[in-house]
């Protein structure tokens, strides 16, 4: 290599430098104003967070959900910042670029997550919807038990029995939620029959008179009873009464001490719960009396000779 050859080299790298020095001063206002706006979307991002998770805790108070919709929020501000910096420093087709990556990527992860993701939305829609919390006592999806936690993709449920069931989100958002604890209370429907000799006025002021005096009853609901339907060996009728709901135990208990009160009310007054009865028909078309079968058959009579000749 001569001299030659180094001093062009030479001449070809300064000049190089000489235009990334005088590009590097044009665009400097550029990448300051570039910083300044990170900046100010940082702290944007930072302060949004804290006000958005502020809001939320009036609204839920599932740390999990706070903290996720906080996140997110606080992303797409300091987002927002980048791209407009990247903008403000004409790189425009790198924001493009940017922009196209994240939508492939986006639509790529939507298909493969699909079940995830609906489960992910369903907990965050009832965690701020809140439709039961931890500790109540619900019924979905042919599952009955108290909530033990909500996630972002299960609700965890104990069934009476207690078993652990993950019911995923989804499921639940989608199907009708029974929540027995939110009002506190609950009405039993209780089944009684009564014989068709009793006086159905006194059985009604007993029965009702019984359950009045129970701890557990709602004062101010009323106890009612209706007569349904005339059964095979008794009145049948449904007493209705409403009691204090915590847990399932109470109920429980209150229809418990309602059948002993029941029970213990109709002996002292000699009210008869009656025992099933079936009646047996005879002959060809029924009605007849088993005796007469028998006499006509001639099944009796020789019954009769027989035991005469016993005698004899």
């Amino acid at each position: 290599m001569n001299l030659v050859d180094i001093s062009n080299a030479y001449n070809l790298i300064m000049n190089k430098l000489e235009s990334w020095l005088s590009m590097a001063i044009s665009m400097l206002p550029n990448l300051v104003l570039a910083l300044l706006v990170g900046i100010v979307f940082y702290v944007l991002s930072k302060t949004v967070r804290k006000v958005v998770d502020r809001l939320l805790r009036k609204v839920t108070n599932n740390l999990t959900i706070i903290h996720l919709i906080g996140s997110v929020i606080s992303m797409s501000v300091a987002g927002i910042g980048l791209f407009m910096a990247l903008s403000i420093m004409n790189l425009d087709s790198t924001v493009k670029t940017l922009l196209a990556g994240a939508g492939i990527i986006g639509l790529a992860l939507g298909f493969a997550f699909q079940d995830i993701a609906s489960n992910f939305i369903s907990g965050v829609i009832l965690s701020i919807r809140h439709p039961f919390g931890v500790g109540d006592i619900i019924k979905t999806t042919d599952f009955f038990g108290s909530v033990e936690k909500l996630n972002l993709r299960n609700t965890i449920m104990r069934t009476l029995q207690g078993q652990i069931v993950f019911i995923p989100n989804k499921n639940v958002f989608e199907s009708p939620v029974i929540n027995y604890t939110k009002s506190g209370m609950r009405r039993i429907d209780l089944g009684v029959g009564v014989s068709y000799g009793d006086d159905l006025e006194k059985v009604k002021d007993v029965t009702i008179n019984s359950i009045k005096e129970m701890k557990n009853i709602m004062q101010n609901k009323p106890v009612e009873l209706f007569y349904e339907e005339f059964g095979d060996s008794s009145i049948n009728f449904t007493i209705r009464f409403w009691v204090v709901y915590r847990n399932h135990v109470d109920y429980l208990s209150a229809k418990s001490e309602a059948i002993m009160r029941i029970k213990k009310a109709y002996d002292e007054q000699d009210i008869m719960i009656p025992f099933p009865i079936r009646t047996l028909d005879f002959g060809i078309k029924g009605g007849e009396k088993l005796d007469t079968v028998m006499n006509n058959t001639g099944l009796l009579s020789g019954n009769n000779k027989n035991q005469e000749r016993s005698n004899l």
